[in-house]
């Protein structure tokens, strides 16, 4: 009888701009993101980066910049940045890295291959990202992402609301790349009631968008 599939536990290196670092063998996500957040929470430095050398993946955390980047050793060392617009967002990255490396931060935001896009503005880069998706499937796909970080279903069930009790100033590379998205799509954008965030997109519910969201 053939034994059972057991994956031995992982091997990550913290590292920090102060040059403290740390190395961690665990069985799970969850117990290495209690290992790093009190690596990260215990210092203040500009730069955080958790390597897993088995995979040859990586992510860099830069607070000091308001960037991401994931790192791809072993595909010709290929590497994205992302554009963090909110001081909140550095640990869930690094626990998308623990549960499934560089590709679990696929949907976490707006990645650009060359680092320099990440100093455009908001809606610069977001209608750049938007002119990726040049099919339906693709465009409906980037549309859930979005709406799932922060969107909610208007009570009414007429409405899908993205950026949800968000500001105007919040988000604006990813509601500029949303509303290139919808003009794309077809899909009517409505009025948003008084009493909405300034921030907020309203879009009529739409039967491509329903099947997209649920799947998302």
């Amino acid at each position: 009888m053939a034994r059972p599939y057991r994956p031995g536990p992982k091997q990550f290196v913290f590292a920090a701009a102060d040059g403290s670092g740390q190395q961690v063998s665990v069985g799970d996500a969850q117990e290495v993101y209690v290992a790093f957040s009190a690596f990260f929470r215990g210092r203040d430095c500009d730069t955080y980066t958790i390597s897993e050398e088995a995979s040859g993946q990586s992510v860099v955390l830069m607070p000091g910049e308001g960037v991401i980047s994931r790192i791809k050793a072993a595909d010709q060392h290929r590497a994205e940045h992302l554009r963090v617009d909110r001081g909140n967002r550095y640990l869930p990255s690094a626990m998308l890295f623990f549960e499934n490396g560089y590709a679990g931060l696929d949907r976490f935001g707006q990645w650009f291959s060359d680092l320099a896009d990440l100093d455009a503005a908001p809606e610069t880069r977001g209608a750049a990202r938007a002119a990726r998706f040049t099919t339906e499937a693709a465009a409906l796909e980037e549309l859930a992402r979005i709406w799932a970080d922060s969107g909610i279903v208007d009570p009414s069930d007429r409405y899908y609301v993205f950026f949800d009790s968000h500001g105007a100033d919040e988000d604006r590379a990813e509601r500029a790349e949303l509303l290139k998205l919808i003009e794309f799509l077809g899909i009517e954008r409505v009025d948003a009631p008084a009493e909405a965030a300034g921030g907020e997109v309203w879009v009529r519910t739409d039967p491509r968008l329903d099947a997209a969201c649920a799947q998302g």
